[in-house]
Parts: structure tokens; sequence; C-alpha cells
């Protein structure tokens, strides 16, 4: 059923985003180190598979299989030269079970970092980016997507070209960084300098993905003021803290850990609240479950938080720094390593 975010955001007040594309295809047989991208036209119905489990779950929103479509990440897989065509693919597969779903469902196209490094640091220009951008950002457009979805960015310089990108296509843009134990991302960006950003470059979204878990992800939602913002405030978190077992990563994440991360981030005033690395279906239904069974309540108080996601908030609670992730990151290191 065809919508716009105008539409639907008031409608539904919180919109439900979709889980992990590249762990489930993983589990769907895609092999470490082969794009999923190329999947798009060679496994069409895969990628459908997975759309539609998030959609019976109750997703509001589906991001397309296109996080890798930069003719930067494409040239890695000898694939640069077709940016058109598997973003228009993403965006159609998406669009197909979007359309005959029997509620609104909006469809967002995924662009990801380039993998570069931006100058003097690396090779990559302001220039080089937007357009690589641009070229994915019109192709997803010409797909059809709702909303262009900027995701787990870590320099504000890749933010702002992507942003620019983006806005060419006249179609809502939304972009989100990922942020370490630390509170920073990996160059060096706090939440709270994201924030003011974001208002600086016109995003209509702003906030986090991945990272390590959703106790984390909660901490940098805490610097966004979500509650104050005018633009839609993201939280997709990963689903529990990543181990290596058996052969295969794995994610601790239950789906009753995700529904209270979901209820917790709603309640610190998200508006847009997902999944990303390791969540399921499953996830997304206990998320969709908690939202529409539990009344909005009050911002939760740091010890509510550690109360209800773990011992992976109880130094945040105790830390007497206002900037408690980077309090929780030296308590981690004054511990001795585990043997």
């Amino acid at each position: 059923m065809k919508t716009t975010l105008e539409e639907l955001a008031p409608a539904r007040g919180v919109l439900l985003a979709d889980g992990a594309t590249g762990t489930n295809l993983f589990k769907a047989g895609l092999e470490t180190g082969y794009p999923p991208e190329l999947w798009n036209v060679e496994q069409a119905n895969k990628i459908i598979a997975l759309y539609q489990e998030f959609v019976d779950a109750g997703s509001d929103m589906i991001l397309t299989n296109s996080f890798g479509g930069t003719s930067f990440r494409l040239k890695l897989h000898a694939s640069e030269t077709r940016v058109e065509e598997l973003n228009l693919a993403a965006a159609r597969l998406a669009r197909q079970v979007a359309d005959k779903a029997d509620r609104p469902v909006l469809v967002a196209g995924s662009i990801g970092p380039t993998g570069e490094l931006f100058s003097p640091l690396g090779m990559l220009t302001p220039e080089a980016a937007e357009a690589a951008f641009t070229e994915q950002a019109e192709a997803l457009a010409q797909g059809g997507v709702d909303v262009i979805w900027i995701e787990t960015m870590s320099a504000l310089e890749e933010v702002r070209a992507a942003t620019i990108a983006a806005q060419k296509t006249g179609l809502p843009v939304m972009a989100t960084m990922t942020f370490d134990t630390a509170g920073r991302s990996m160059m060096g960006i706090k939440p709270a300098d994201y924030k003011d950003f974001a208002a600086e470059v016109g995003l209509q979204g702003f906030g986090a993905n991945c990272g390590i878990g959703p106790a984390e992800l909660i901490d940098s939602l805490s610097h966004f003021d979500a509650l104050n913002q005018p633009s839609f405030v993201i939280a997709k978190g990963n689903c529990g803290i990543p181990a290596y077992m058996d052969g295969e990563i794995h994610y601790h994440g239950t789906p009753e850990l995700m529904a209270e991360y979901a209820l917790i981030a709603r309640d610190l005033g998200a508006r847009i609240i997902g999944g990303c690395c390791g969540t399921s279906a499953e996830h997304i239904q206990a998320m969709r479950a908690a939202l529409d069974a539990t009344p909005k309540g009050n911002p939760p108080t740091a010890e509510d938080i550690a109360n209800r996601l773990g011992i992976a908030w109880k130094d945040l609670a105790d830390a007497p720094s206002s900037d408690a992730s980077e309090e929780r990151a030296r308590r981690r290191r004054r511990r001795p390593k585990a043997r």
C-alpha cells in the first residue's frame, strides 16, 4: 500500500523500521565476502523473502538491500559499472513487497559508506564522494523509494557528501552514524556534535545505528535531546553483543531484550526505531508487540535503563561524568582482561 513519510508518521506516531540485512542473508546462504547487492538480480526471491519477513513482523519501513551500492564498494567486486542496475533492482523489489502489503509500508533507500578515507587521511575528495552518492541515490529514487536512508557513517564529511547527493532527489533524507563504547564514531564524532551537524545540513532524520548493542545505542540516543528535536530521531541498534561461536558470529540479544530497548528508545524520544546486525523478524515482531501494547511513558532514568537492559548500562548509572560513555570506557580499560 503506497504512502509517504508525511502521511504515515503522524498516523503511527513512532515508526518501526526493519532489522538486519546482511546477517539474515548469511542465514539464507550468502557467503562471507560476497556482495549482497548482487543478490538483487541473482537471488531476487531471497531478497523479496527477507523484505516480506519484516513486513509480516510489523515493520512500518523496510530498507533496501543496497548498503554497499556505491561504485567505490562495488569496484571491489568488479561491478562498479552496475550501480544503476543493482540499486534499481533493490528498490523495485522492496517496492513490490511494500505495495502489496495490507497496510502502509515505507521503502527507505539504504546508502552506506564508501569505505574510503577523505583527504588528507586518504584519497577521497568531497567531489568524488558526492558524485558516487548521487549516482546511487538517483537510482534508488528511480526505483521508487520513499526516503533516502544514509547509514553507518563515521565521518561528517561523508555524511555531508551523501546528504547533498540525496537531497537532489527531492525525497526526505535521513542519516545515522555509528558510535562505539567510548561514545564516538570511528573518526571521533560525538552524538551531541552530530545532532548539531544534522540540523546544519538539513536532514529530516538523524540518529545512530549498528554499534555494539542496544545499551550503547541508547547511550548515544541519550545525547540527541530527542524529545525536543523537530526532525525524526532514529535508533537502530545491533541485537546485542556479537560473539564468535562455532565458527559463526552470534548475537546474544533476545526478542525480549530488543522489545525493552524499543520501549526505552521511544520514551527517550526516538521516532523511528529498528534493529541492525543480528536482528531477525522474530526480534522485530517482539518490538512491534511491545510498542503496540505499552503506552508511552516518561523518559527512563539511568537506573531504570540499567535494570531493563542489564549490566551494560550499570556503569552509566554510576558515572558522575556528564559524558557517561567516556567514564564507562575508562572503567573497562582498567578491568583485567579475561584469560
